[in-house]
């Protein structure tokens, strides 16, 4: 299981050989061992999960066992697809992942520990278009026992300490309406919300007498702790804090590597081949400034092993980017504050709060730009395009003492209280006055009056005529359902007031090495490197640039693992 390089003499010979151990490498060396491969696993970090294990894990694949009831069938989801991408990426690809993603789940749940499960309503993120589902195609992994993972669980990349509570207690969409429940007494749930809370801090309170932190896993923990557990029980070789020099081949075939740990060098043999999934260019030296767009965004919320090592290295091997994205990377809007040991805590604005009620988005003239309760991609690509012409990187999410106290303001909890630091800190400020706040942000005071009475008249009618809020599926679930006439729309108006600054923040690549419908890595002229492979954020989207659903890198990284490992076994 877990290795040493030391442990192996120079020239070890595996089947298979994968790069990076996120989850679309985790998937792939997973596959490549069902199919009976001998299977090393190399990871670049001291940790196994990348990214995913920082995610909520949504994986988006049409049409598996979990889509049952949902309405959705192979022909309404390529559809979909065909409008919401078109042709900024291959059609032969995303028909290559309809088909082969339901396999690639059941294949997965059948004989290995990862679970997945469909929420009654989880919609795709551009509803606008035919073919658009509420459910069925977004899969969340169950919570998983980390204690199962027993003397591995140490080599599972933490969650971002600012998803956690309790120093360290991880939890997941259900928790959270649970643990809000709780400041409602008398409203019916609370008792069960009550009982709920109880277990998890039992449960957390016992872990953290035996731990560092809680074993009680969701979201990307608990599907990189499913991997795991099932690369242990099938046993695969694992490197990690291993870096890899370069690719060895004869006669144009890739044969195996050069690694490097800890000052020891080895080559190591791949019979069969090697996939590349180290999770994409993003933090390249040179080729983010290139490739991103400006200004060149500061701040990531992913993982940090997606250095673009690889990628130099399969491009020296004579492949290629894919062109013609709508866009190079996957955004979202990230506000940041610096952590007590002085490292950087980037917070991506996902959902707990830009669609809520009486929360709004704007620049530096005091203006909305975007829907706030668009999807964080677009959200992101709205603040590059508005900044063309007003200032809008950063912009402000700004709401009121009401708006606070329910929802909370990124890293700021709901509740109303606690803000002295975060104030203290500069991350959080406040107003007694819109005027005054603005005065701090350095925003126009008279456009964010206006646009604050605009939008308090757009909440009492419940219709937002400038940019569409609370108009979906998609924007009301991320809103308050108990909020009317628009679950998206509310007032701003009880004093003090408060924003956080937002930059966009890219959570992965979009442009990625070009390949075929095996997952196999293209030259200039279209023909396959032999031995070469790339799956997850290696391999140019399948979206091409787009963001239509929640869980579109994951699901086709799971997918085409599942068709890389098939096609390297002989299938």
């Amino acid at each position: 299981m877990l290795q040493r390089l030391e442990s192996l003499a120079d020239g070890t010979a595996y089947d298979v050989i994968v790069l990076g151990a996120g989850g679309a490498g985790m998937a792939a060396a997973l596959f490549a061992a069902i199919e009976g491969q001998r299977v090393l696993l190399v990871e670049r970090t001291e940790f196994l999960g990348g990214t995913t294990a920082w995610s909520a894990a949504t994986t988006w694949v049409p049409n598996t066992q979990h889509a049952e009831g949902s309405g959705d069938s192979p022909e309404q989801a390529a559809t979909f697809l065909d409008h919401a991408v078109g042709n900024h990426a291959g059609a032969a690809l995303r028909q290559a992942f309809l088909e082969a993603g339901p396999q690639a789940i059941a294949c997965l749940e059948a004989q290995t520990e990862v679970k997945f499960r469909a929420r009654p309503l989880h919609p795709d993120y551009i509803q606008e278009v035919p073919g658009a589902a509420l459910r069925g195609r977004a899969l969340e992994p169950l919570p998983f026992d980390g204690r199962a993972l027993g003397p591995l669980f140490p080599l599972l990349r933490p969650p971002i300490p600012e998803f956690t509570v309790l120093g360290g207690m991880m939890v997941d969409r259900d928790d959270i309406g649970h643990l809000l429940h709780l400041r409602q007494p008398g409203k019916p749930g609370f008792w069960q919300a009550g009982r709920h809370a109880a277990r998890l801090l039992a449960r957390h309170a016992l872990d953290r007498l035996r731990g560092p932190r809680g074993t009680r896993l969701v979201m990307g923990n608990a599907l990189a702790g499913r991997l795991l557990l099932s690369l242990a029980r099938r046993g695969v070789d694992i490197l990690v804090a291993t870096q890899t020099e370069a690719l060895l081949r004869e006669a144009g075939r890739v044969t195996g590597l050069v690694m490097t740990q800890a000052g020891l060098r080895r080559q190591v043999t791949a019979r069969r081949g090697v996939i590349l999934a180290t999770g994409g260019f993003n933090r390249h030296p040179t080729r983010r400034a290139e490739m991103l767009p400006r200004p060149t965004p500061e701040f990531s919320p992913a993982a940090p092993g997606h250095t673009g090592e690889m990628h130099d290295l399969a491009l020296g091997a004579g492949a290629r980017y894919g062109e013609g994205g709508m866009d190079t990377a996957f955004w979202a809007p990230v506000s940041v504050r610096t952590r007590r040991d002085g490292s950087t805590a980037v917070f991506p604005h996902f959902v707990l709060d830009r669609g809520k009620p009486g929360i709004i988005a704007v620049n530096a003239a005091g203006r909305r730009f975007v829907n706030e309760a668009t999807s964080y991609h677009l959200f992101a690509r709205a603040m590059f395009r508005a900044h063309e012409t007003v200032p809008s990187i950063p912009c402000f999410l700004v709401t009121d003492a009401e708006g606070i106290r329910t929802y909370g303001l990124g890293m700021v909890r709901p509740g109303g209280g606690g803000f002295a630091a975060f104030l203290a800190e500069g991350y959080l400020h406040q107003g007694a006055t819109l005027a005054a706040l603005a005065g701090k942000l350095g925003v126009d005071a008279a456009g964010l009056e206006d646009t604050v009475a605009r939008m308090n008249r757009f909440a009492e009618a419940g219709e937002d005529p400038d940019f569409g809020r609370g108009s979906t599926a998609y924007h009301r679930v991320n809103g308050d359902a108990a909020h009317g006439p628009n679950p998206n729309l509310g007032p701003i108006g009880t004093p003090p007031f408060y924003a956080v600054k937002l930059w966009p923040g890219d959570i992965g690549a979009a442009t990625g090495l070009v390949t075929d419908t095996a997952a196999r890595v293209l030259d200039g002229a279209d023909r396959p490197i032999p031995g070469l492979y790339a799956v997850g954020n290696d391999m140019h989207s399948i979206m091409g640039g787009a963001y239509p659903g929640p869980g579109i890198t994951l699901g086709p990284g799971i997918t085409f693992a599942w068709i890389a490992a098939r096609h390297m076994a002989g299938h």
